[in-house]
């Protein structure tokens, strides 16, 4: 018979509201879902009645919802993806990885040349799509990739496919991640690899690659994993987790990629724990300031959520939350230091329960092990699945 399966979506960077702490980190009166809904009004009947809204510091709907809905906060030092995916699978960032504003420091770029034999462009922080038009012509010519930061932990390689092929810029990317470790604590290595003819032309492809700093504890998807149940990561959650307690990788090209491969687990698939990154509101909408595209995502996402809520099975949860906010309509294109949803649906939750403000996204990683029949112990996070009514 089948058993229990816990779902989530991470609608990266979907935050609702700035956390008490903004301040420390440049982002006061930020709130990536407000702030999209009073500047694009987008149509999100199926978010709506989960209870989405009623997230924000004040319910932006007077309708009811229908499943438990609340919002989380997180306490690890950052605001980037990996920080905030590794929070709600129970482990607490207290060190933040390094982040270079000013670009890094020169002897690293001259080892990262050395290392794999060719020379770099840019250094320096950046849009990925600005910096494509100002040195992308550059690169084709030399064929050096372009190195760029932001103000997140990340070091990007950025490369035309047709210059450096894609598994050569996946190649020297590991050799970053080799580098950037230890006293230089990167978060992520990422290769942007793109396409096109010139300025103005080129856009970047779905071969995208993270190299993340391998977890420094036990998560909650190592546990599920080591119990013998089967861990399925969707989008770039293999690579957040650099692999460990992922049983299937599926790579996805866009969200809505993600959710139809994700729907097709859910009618097909007995895995226990299916985790789904839907990276486009972050990287396409969030990043650059496009709030016009993050509402149209937002209610394309909300249309084929409606597909997936009618698919699932009596034992099912599914869990829609955020790693962080990425507010569209900020003044800088960077992460933004929020609180996340937390809406949990599926057949049997009370409707309309309010689980309030979580002081920790680990709650989420919490309650995932307490549904699957697993402990705890030992990780941080307080299980709500009581209050939703759930048996253990």
């Amino acid at each position: 018979m089948p058993g229990r399966r816990a779902i989530v979506l991470v609608c990266d960077s979907l935050g609702v509201g700035e956390l008490p702490d903004a301040a420390e980190f440049g982002d006061v009166g930020s709130n990536t879902l407000l702030h999209v809904l009073e500047s694009q009004r987008p149509k999100l009947p199926t978010l709506t009645r989960l209870g989405l809204l009623h997230t924000l510091p004040s319910p932006a709907t007077s309708e009811a919802p229908q499943s438990a809905y609340g919002r989380m906060a997180e306490v690890s030092a950052g605001k980037d993806t990996t920080t905030g995916h590794w929070e709600m699978m129970g482990l607490i960032v207290g060190d933040p990885f390094r982040t270079y504003p000013d670009g890094f420091p020169r002897e690293i770029i001259e080892e990262y040349e050395r290392r794999i034999g060719r020379k770099t462009l840019g250094n320096k922080a950046a849009s990925g799509t600005v910096i494509l038009d100002e040195l992308g012509e550059e690169h084709m010519r030399t064929g050096s990739p372009i190195v760029y930061t932001s103000a997140d932990s990340v070091f990007q390689v950025a490369a035309h496919e047709d210059v450096i092929p894609v598994e050569e810029l996946w190649r020297i990317c590991s050799i970053a991640r080799e580098l950037m470790r230890g006293p230089h604590n990167i978060g992520r290595i990422i290769a942007r690899p793109f396409v096109g003819t010139g300025k103005g032309h080129f856009k970047r492809t779905a071969n995208r690659k993270d190299f993340t700093v391998t977890p420094t504890g036990e998560t909650v998807v190592q546990r599920i994993h080591d119990a013998g149940k089967q861990v399925v990561g969707l989008g770039k959650i293999a690579d957040i987790f650099d692999r460990v307690g992922i049983d299937r990788e599926i790579r996805t090209e866009s969200n809505s990629d993600g959710m139809k491969k994700t729907l097709e687990l859910v009618r097909e698939s007995n895995a226990d724990f299916i985790f789904t990154n839907l990276v486009d509101f972050d990287s396409k909408y969030g990043h650059r300031n496009d709030a016009p595209g993050y509402a149209k995502a937002l209610e394309t996402f909300d249309q084929e959520l409606a597909g997936l809520l009618q698919s699932l099975r009596q034992d099912d949860l599914l869990f829609i939350t955020a790693d962080h906010g990425c507010d569209p309509t900020d003044v800088s294109t960077d992460h933004t230091r929020e609180y996340v949803p937390l809406l949990v649906a599926g057949p049997g939750i009370r409707a309309g329960l309010s689980l309030g403000t979580r002081s920790t996204f680990a709650d989420l990683g919490a309650t995932i092990l307490d549904f699957l029949g697993l402990p705890h112990d030992r990780l941080p996070g307080r299980s709500v699945l009581s209050e939703l009514g759930v048996r253990k």
